[in-house]
Parts: structure tokens; sequence; C-alpha cells
């Protein structure tokens, strides 16, 4: 299996208020939220990103997964759940000579994706990639994944299995304390499969993932 690192360190770091999301969040909320609509991107806050914009604030993440994992200039990216495209964005104008390719359930963010990377991306589930054994490099997923129930997650994990001949990372909701699992659950709303790092880890090797892994941490 592979490791536990934090290679979205450089990535600015958002300032949350717990007991304010807890207060705000409903059965309602939570619906339009779980529909990756406009809303979830560009609509109030509450049920979401509140504007899902570009700013660059990948571009650090991206050199630093470039440089761990030794990537060609022609190496073949895949994200998993991808939203607009942002990463992939960075990812092209760092490597112009690469291949990306890019999923999302959202019909809104693949249709308002940057037109720089909006040819390489899909409509599709990560229980179903829609592409061949072995094609990538690197496939990431940040903090998607975790939308699936537990089982269809595993089935999520093989396929990144399946996909990748190279390396891949992904990060999930997850927590290593009572006070950390407490915020996750007032913050969240579109997590279906949230656990103790432990447990994912234990989950990791039973599907037999051998890729690299970090957590979303509400501390």
């Amino acid at each position: 299996m592979g490791q536990e690192i934090n290679l979205l360190s450089q990535h600015p770091k958002t300032v949350r208020d717990y007991d304010a999301r807890a207060r705000e969040k409903t059965p309602e909320i939570v619906k339009i939220a779980k529909q990756f609509g406009k809303d979830f991107f560009d609509g109030d806050r509450r049920c979401g990103y509140g504007g899902y914009r570009y700013d660059g604030r990948w571009k650090p993440v991206v050199k630093r997964l470039k440089d761990f994992y030794n990537l060609s200039e022609t190496a073949a990216i895949l994200d998993i759940g991808c939203g607009k495209g942002f990463m992939l964005h960075d990812f092209k104008e760092l490597m112009p000579q690469a291949t990306v390719a890019g999923i999302d359930v959202s019909t809104y963010a693949i249709e308002h994706a940057m037109p720089s990377v909006k040819p390489f991306l899909k409509i599709a589930s990560a229980e179903k990639l829609p592409y061949a054994d072995k094609s990538f490099d690197l496939v990431i997923s940040i903090n998607s994944i975790h939308n699936l129930p537990l089982e269809r997650l595993k089935t999520a994990l093989r396929e990144i299995q399946r996909v990748c001949r190279g390396s891949s990372y992904i990060t999930v909701d997850a927590w290593r304390n009572e006070t950390e699992r407490e915020n996750l659950l007032k913050w969240v709303l579109t997590a279906e499969t949230m656990m103790h790092v432990d447990d994912w880890v234990k989950m990791f090797r039973e599907v037999g993932y051998t890729g690299d892994y970090f957590w979303f941490i509400a501390d």
C-alpha cells in the first residue's frame, strides 16, 4: 500500500466556522448540495462553494505532485471529481505536452469548465471510469470519492487501480479524534462515507488500493 502524505500543504487553508455551518445546515440545503449543480458551485455559500472560480491556488500543489511523482513532460494525468478543471488547467500550463483527462458527475461543472481543458473532460462516475486499463501515469481524486456510499466507494478505488499504470493520490473526509469527528459532521454537505483514519487504511488494504492518500480533517 502507499503512504499517508500531505501533498496539499501549499494549498491555502480555509477558515471554517463549524458551529455556524451546523446552524445553517438543513436537510433541504444538503439535498441541494448533493445535486452538484449551479447552487453547489456558484450559489449561496450555505449550499457549497459560494462561487467556484479559478484563482491559481492549485499551481503550487500541481508543481509538487509533478515533482513528487517524478512525472515526465508527456505524462498522462486523470483527475476524478475534476469540477471545472482547475487542476488540469494548471497541469497543462506546467506540462504542455501532458495528456490530461477529468471526470465529474456534475453536468453543470463540465459545461462551465475552463476552455483550456473542457475538451478533455467527461461526465462520469468514479465507479465506472471510461478509460482503458493502465491508461494514466497519475490518477488524483481530491475530496471527491467520499461522496459515494461505502460499497460504491470501494468500487471506485478498484477502478482507480485499474486505470492507473503509475501513481495515484486521493484525499477523503476523516478524523483522528472525537473533536474532529464532531466538526466534520457539522461541516460536510455531500460526503456519504466518513471514517476514522485507521478505518480508512483498513479499507484501502481490503480493496487493494496501493496509492498514496491523505485526509480532509476538520480541526
